[in-house]
């Protein structure tokens, strides 16, 4: 295998992660179904049963418009991991008309693109996610180096995952990419 060979399959397993597990959840309090889709986002899960109450918790809880969003977003995520991303973007598109400046909206929608490989599209959610705040920078960085990667971009793919790393030193994703990346001094 050519060392292009061996980034290539480097870029696809650092996607299929982004679709699992370099996702924003929010954390929504109180109780009830939103409360559980909140914890169901959180704790990883991607089954449908978890799906379903956020679904609830949408159709008849009476959340505050963050609340909402945030279950939106949360759903959303559920859906990434199913690598049902069209589904998943239109949760994203429902929390970001709910509210706007819900970063997790943005970045998720990001990561949802990648997932599809269309990496262009992913770089300005990400960025727009990033500039309203978030919740788990680290986790846009690293979606953020996956479409820089996709798009060919190696040097800005090594300055996020670097980022990535930086941010949260106990992770290991952004690690194992720059492990990837050999960085010649002119």
């Amino acid at each position: 295998m050519t060392p292009r060979n061996l980034l290539v399959a480097g870029v696809w397993t650092a996607t299929l992660f982004a679709g699992s597990g370099a996702l924003a959840s929010t954390l929504v309090l109180g109780g009830g179904a939103a409360k559980d889709c909140s914890i169901a986002a959180i704790d990883g899960r991607s089954d449908q049963r978890s799906v379903l109450t956020c679904t609830v918790a949408l159709e008849t809880e009476n959340l505050n418009f963050r609340d909402r969003a945030r279950t939106f977003v949360n759903r959303g995520v559920l859906q990434m991991r199913q690598r049902d991303f069209p589904t998943a973007r239109a949760d994203f598109d429902a929390a970001s008309k709910i509210d706007p400046d819900l970063g997790e909206a943005w970045v998720n929608r990001g990561a949802a693109y990648v997932g599809e490989e269309r990496y262009g599209d992913a770089l300005g959610q990400i960025d727009k996610g990033l500039s309203l705040g978030v919740q788990d920078p680290e986790k846009a960085w690293f979606n953020r180096a996956l479409a820089n990667e996709g798009l060919g971009d190696l040097k800005s793919a090594y300055q996020d995952y670097s980022k990535a790393a930086k941010l949260d030193p106990e992770w290991d994703a952004p690690k194992r990419e720059l492990m990837r990346f050999t960085v010649k001094r002119p």
